[in-house]
Parts: C-alpha cells; sequence; structure tokens
C-alpha cells in the first residue's frame, strides 16, 4: 500500500498531496467532469438562436434590399444633391437677431405647450396603461384598450393638430390636445410594458395573500416601474418640445408658424436665428432630463 507523502505549503502547513487542502493552498484542483447527457442539452440550446440566426441575416438583409428599392433610395442622387444641401446652409449665415425677442416669446410658449402637454399626456397615459398591462387588467379590458392606442399611434400628430385647431381654433390650446391624444398612443403603450416588465414574485405573492388589484398595483407594480416610468416621461416632455415646433406648422402655437414664415419668405438669417435657439433649448431639457434620469435610477 502506497502512502501519501506529506508537503509543505508556502504558509509552513503540511498536507498530503492531492488532498483538499493542498488544493486550495495553491495546487489547482481537478475540473470536474461536465454529465454527457447534460452537455448534449447544453449544445442543443446553444445551437437554436445560432441556426435562428444564420436564418434571419439573409431575411434581414432581402428586407433590407426590398425596402431600399421600394423607397428608391438613390446614392448617386443624395451625392448630386449634397452641393445644394451646402449651398442652403451657407444661405443661413450669418444669423441674424434682431427679431430675438419674438423668438424668445415663441419658445417660451413652446416650452409652456410641451410642460402641460406632457403632464397630461403623462397622467392621462398612465391610467390607460393600467387598462394595456396584460398582468394587471383582465382580458376583456387588455385588448379593447390595446386597439385603441393602436388607433391613436397610428395617426400624427398633425393630423391630430388639423382636428384641434379647427375644433378651437389657431393657437397653442390646439396644439396641447395634439400632444395629449398623440401620448397616449405612444407613451401610453410604454408604460404598460414596464408595467409588464415587473418582476412577478411580489405580485404572485400579494395575490397569494388576498390582496386586492388596486393593493397589487400600488404596492407591487408601481414601486418597481416608477423608475422607468418616470424616464419615459422626461423622453416624452423631450419629444414633445421637438414636437410642439413642428405642430406651430399648421397653426397650433408655438414657434413653428414663426419657422415656416421664415422659410416661405426666405429670411434665412432669421431662420438660422430660430434654428440656433430651438437647438439651444433642445440641448439644455436635454442635459437636465439626462441628469434627472441618473438620479432616479
Amino acid at each position: 500500500m502506497a502512502l501519501l507523502s506529506p508537503e509543505t505549503t508556502p504558509d509552513g502547513t503540511t498536507g498530503t498531496a492531492g488532498s483538499p487542502e493542498t488544493a486550495r493552498r495553491g495546487r489547482p484542483a481537478e475540473r470536474p467532469q461536465l454529465d454527457p447527457r447534460e452537455r448534449e442539452r447544453l449544445e442543443r440550446a446553444f445551437s437554436v438562436p445560432r441556426a435562428r440566426f444564420l436564418l434571419g441575416v439573409p431575411v434581414a438583409a432581402i428586407l433590407l434590399v426590398w425596402s431600399f428599392v421600394g423607397a428608391e433610395f438613390d446614392f448617386a442622387k443624395l451625392g448630386e444633391g449634397a452641393a445644394n444641401m451646402g449651398e442652403f446652409l451657407s444661405r443661413m449665415f450669418p444669423p441674424t437677431w434682431d427679431k430675438l425677442d419674438v423668438i424668445v416669446e415663441l419658445l417660451v410658449e413652446t416650452l409652456q405647450m410641451a410642460i402641460v402637454g406632457t403632464v397630461l399626456g403623462a397622467v392621462l397615459s398612465l391610467i390607460v396603461a393600467f387598462g394595456a398591462a396584460s398582468n394587471i387588467a383582465p382580458r376583456w379590458l387588455y385588448y379593447p384598450t390595446r386597439w385603441v392606442m393602436n388607433v391613436i399611434r397610428s395617426l400624427p400628430d398633425l393630423v391630430f393638430a388639423l382636428m384641434f385647431v379647427s375644433a378651437v381654433g389657431l393657437g397653442p390650446f390646439a396644439g396641447i390636445l395634439a400632444m395629449t391624444v398623440g401620448s397616449i398612443g405612444s407613451i401610453g403603450k410604454v408604460f404598460a410594458e414596464a408595467m409588464e416588465a415587473v418582476d412577478d414574485g411580489p405580485v404572485t405573492a400579494m395575490q397569494a395573500v388576498g390582496s386586492s388589484r388596486r393593493q397589487v398595483v400600488q404596492y407591487g407594480v408601481l414601486p418597481q416601474a416608477g423608475p422607468m416610468l418616470v424616464s419615459d416621461t422626461l423622453l416624452l416632455f423631450e419629444g414633445n418640445v421637438r414636437g410642439a415646433t413642428i405642430l406651430g406648422m399648421v397653426g397650433a402655437g408655438g414657434i413653428g408658424l414663426e419657422l415656416t414664415t421664415a422659410m416661405k419668405m426666405y429670411d434665412y438669417g432669421h431662420l438660422s436665428a430660430i434654428v440656433i435657439c430651438i437647438i439651444v433649448l433642445v440641448t439644455v431639457i436635454d442635459q437636465a432630463s439626462a441628469v434627472i434620469r441618473r438620479k432616479i435610477t
């Protein structure tokens, strides 16, 4: 019978060669062998996504080429038009600031429209999202709510702006209503998906102890989805600031009408000043939103 020789470890203690103590103190332990059935199961699990990827790449390439052809995307025409774009941009400099007071006044109006539209849109979207979240709403409410949101989301905000301009007249009120309704279709879907993505553990536990649906939503869903809901609301606000400049082109208030007028009058210096002010406003809002998102996540 062979005797195992003792070994002196770096810390001065002795251990038997091949013993667990020796393996722990620096000698590598033998790697455990994977069960053949487990290895086969893992290989099958990884082979499925690989096969889907290999199948999806040519399908995506064909779809992209089909879209390029159908949309008449032409790189040569883009290169030919680059000179015209450069000429247009050159006309916008230097900007003229003789109407800065008008620009600032309209930008403030645009910001006010975005704030009111975001608050109303977020509140209504949150209410609608309760009926569009599959883990909260019953089936008889879930599908109609999703259908309504799809209908709203399929229509651009300009359509709502034109509708409300004809209903309440020109001005920022029509733009606020358009942003509010448009938000229900877009951000309402995002709110619902944020609620659906919460951990099911607390929700299931509360349902198991007999909590009501309101208690499940209040204590099991909203605390988990809260940071995401706030972040999405900030993104909605940024989008509404940019959207308000477009809605003004159809008379729904904001700086959009002034922007359109400057383009029609070929007042490139004034147009440049408007664009620069819009860029500054959007940049400031974007940076402030980023700081808030970092604080809540």
